[in-house]
């Protein structure tokens, strides 16, 4: 297929793209105490503009310190000292002939209490006594600060009039006054100011996902009786001013972008009425090209309707595209848009239907820095796609108070966008037992590396435990990243034997100098649980049991049971979730569960926590209150045990000794883990042989 529009330039502005590829602005926490860019965020975002993007938009940058700091490893414009990093990282990108943006940002009442003048502090600290010793003083701080936190004793966060709690933050806020206004203004003015000043191309003002632009748009968080409130035109001003003040000081060349939820999705989550809607936001849309800014970021929600601006993998492709198609009517300036694009084909088709003007990419440029280059020399074929897992997300987010960053499920590299595999493999032999995503990633790295890599597999074909989990529903794009493993390791010379179980004498035979162990898990089956009526979740993914309209009891609600809980629902069960621990699925992501529990409720999933198995009848099982003692009965002509599995061992038992190779076990053959642990083991493993 011809990709003619997507590869075509185009102007934001006076600024000239080179094609239609825009990263788009994901904090991934690469960044420092000070806000300078570091050599990590320097080559991540570097990378991009070498795999052959247009257009790089940087993650949020913070303009103001006190209470405008999301996260310690932020990008800042609030200092001039900030602008030597940036102006050098921009350099580089310009070098790749690729165009360099900055996200200016405030989070408002999303902002955690613990972070309000915590990084000032944490700069303080860095300076007297060095990182290691600020990020101890910080360490020490944070955990009884978060006490602390969820007690509200700690400083409120801002926002355009005291509101609700962000759903994510449930931090309390204040209103600002508006000397504090002013005050913001002027800091978003001055911050594009020393994006100018840099040598970068322009600036994009998050006017998205609830952050404190987006609290001034909408009537639920801006809740104000004087010009900055009440009418659509008062709420607009924060914005406009914003952005009258950018064209004073940088002039009219200076190209302004607005990052702009056009929806804040409330209904989607039941909450109709609440806050602005499309109709609203369309308003916005063309106030905003009236005003003459020079290209629209159209997204959608906030964080309190997360899963509608940063979907879970059930989404379909696409399905926010309505959304840009309504603002191109009303505006007269480029259109960039998202929308969950996941392939070459959707980008050109949306561009030609007119839906928007520019692709933009964040996660899929994760998962592969180089997906310009490839489509555009004609292998997309090799297009490590993202599966909307949400990994990134989740662990930026965790890593936050360690100070490191995020990852992604299938690209190992982030974070390590500098580092070469060596190619000395000199067709020495590796053999790989599994091929699941740990079994995979090892042949593919190894075999980049150039050494002679066969890999044997007791199934008919690829994939291990993601054959299981991509079988609930609309959970397909899972098995792209097996696919894609797949397909570059053959890509790469990796050879397969499938339906083969591997054996000690055949790895003697292929006389192999390492053997990677990558034999996963089977599912746990307690044997005093081993009835007719009984089987794991893996008989029902596998497809080796269907039952319909039967009373179904799932024991466990990890993710695992509840995705097999859908599973059983759509097949037309009634279905009970048991869970021992006090509430259901702990530990989980919450945006999976937010994706998953509405749909159980809608198809009268019955829950059940503090309940343990005692006992499986015929026809029912009995649990046992763990806080009560108290027994009860539920109806089930089945049960499915999710109950976790355990690692498969039994080749590696028997070879780990062996002084004719070396053997490393990987993946879940090692420790129960996600996508993301097997990744990792697999590139560790690689790296660790010389």
């Amino acid at each position: 297929m011809n990709y003619d529009l997507l590869f075509s330039p185009m102007k934001i502005g006076n600024v000239e793209i080179k094609n239609r590829i825009v990263m788009a602005p994901m904090c991934m926490g690469f960044g420092q105490f000070d806000g300078r860019v570091t050599k990590a965020m320097k080559n991540h975002y570097v990378e991009r503009a070498k795999g052959g993007v247009g257009l790089v938009i940087t993650e949020i940058a913070r303009v103001n310190d006190i209470t405008g700091a999301a996260s310690f490893g932020q990008l800042g414009v609030s200092h001039d000292y900030q602008i030597e990093g940036l102006r050098e990282m921009a350099e580089e990108i310009h070098s790749y002939g690729s165009k360099i943006m900055v996200e200016l940002h405030h989070p408002g009442r999303q902002n955690l209490g613990l972070m309000i003048g915590t990084v000032p502090l944490s700069v303080a600290c860095d300076k007297l006594m060095g990182k290691a010793y600020a990020r101890l003083l910080t360490g020490a701080v944070i955990p009884p600060g978060k006490k602390l936190q969820d007690k509200d004793i700690v400083p409120r966060s801002v926002a355009p009039s005291k509101c609700e709690k962000s759903k994510m933050a449930e931090s309390v806020n204040r209103g600002l006054t508006k000397t504090g206004i002013k005050k913001l203004i002027r800091q978003f003015v001055s911050a594009a100011v020393r994006v100018k000043n840099a040598g970068c191309d322009g600036v994009e003002l998050h006017a998205a996902h609830g952050y404190l632009i987006q609290q001034f748009l909408s009537p639920n968080t801006n809740k104000r009786n004087d010009e900055y409130g009440g009418a659509l035109e008062n709420r607009m001003r924060f914005l406009m001013e914003i952005i009258d003040g950018i064209r004073r000081e940088c002039g009219k060349d200076f190209p302004i972008v607005v990052r702009l939820s056009v929806d804040e999705m409330y209904d989607r989550i039941g909450q109709k009425g609440k806050g602005y809607d499309l109709e609203e936001g369309l308003k916005m849309a063309k106030a905003l090209s009236d005003k003459g800014i020079d290209a629209i970021d159209v997204s959608s929600a906030a964080y309190d309707t997360f899963n509608y601006w940063l979907e879970p993998t059930t989404f379909e492709c696409g399905w926010r595209k309505y959304l840009a198609a309504e603002v191109k009517k009303v505006v007269d300036i480029p259109v960039l848009a998202a929308n969950l694009i996941r392939s070459p084909e959707q980008a050109e088709e949306q561009l030609k239907q007119g839906i928007q003007d520019f692709i933009s990419l964040g996660r899929p440029l994760l998962a592969d820095p180089h997906w310009a280059n490839k489509i555009k020399q004609g292998k997309e074929n090799t297009v490590k796609r993202c599966i909307c897992c949400l990994y990134c997300f989740e662990s930026m987010e965790n890593n936050a108070y360690m100070y490191t960053h995020g990852h992604c499920s299938v690209n190992p590299f982030i974070g390590r966008d500098d580092v070469k595999l060596k190619k000395n493999g000199g067709g020495r032999r590796v053999a790989v037992v599994g091929s699941g995503v740990a079994g995979l990633t090892a042949a593919e790295l190894f075999a980049r590396r150039g050494f002679d890599v066969t890999v044997f597999e007791k199934e008919s074909s690829f994939g291990g435990q993601i054959n299981l989990a991509d079988k609930p529903p609309h959970k397909e794009k899972l098995h792209w990243c097996v696919d894609d493993l797949y397909t570059n390791a053959v890509e790469n010379g990796v050879s397969f034997r499938f339906d083969t179980v591997a054996t000690a004498e055949m790895l003697d035979e292929l006389s192999p100098e390492i053997v990677i162990n990558a034999t996963g898990a089977n599912a746990v089956f307690p044997k005093p649980f081993q009835k007719e009526n009984v089987c794991t979740v893996t008989d029902i993914l596998n497809g080796n049991i269907v039952l319909r309209d039967k009373n179904v009891a799932v024991i466990g609600s990890g993710m695992t049971g509840l995705e097999t809980s859908e599973l059983l629902c759509e097949q037309g069960n009634r279905v009970s979730i048991i869970e021992m621990a006090d509430e259901i699925a702990p530990g989980a992501y919450f945006q999976h569960l937010d994706d998953a529990i509405p749909k159980l409720n809608q198809s009268g999933t019955a829950f059940f926590s503090s309940s343990k198995l005692i006992d499986i009848q015929s026809d029912c099982v009995t649990v046992e209150n763990t806080k009560t003692g108290e027994k009860k009965s539920i109806n089930a002509d089945f049960v499915v045990l999710s109950l976790g599995c355990r690692p498969d061992n039994s080749l590696y038992d028997e070879i780990k000794d062996s002084k004719k190779y070396k053997v490393i076990n990987i993946g879940d053959s090692v420790k129960i883990g996600r996508i993301a642990n097997a990744t990792e083991a697999a590139f560790q493993a690689v790296m660790s042989v010389e």
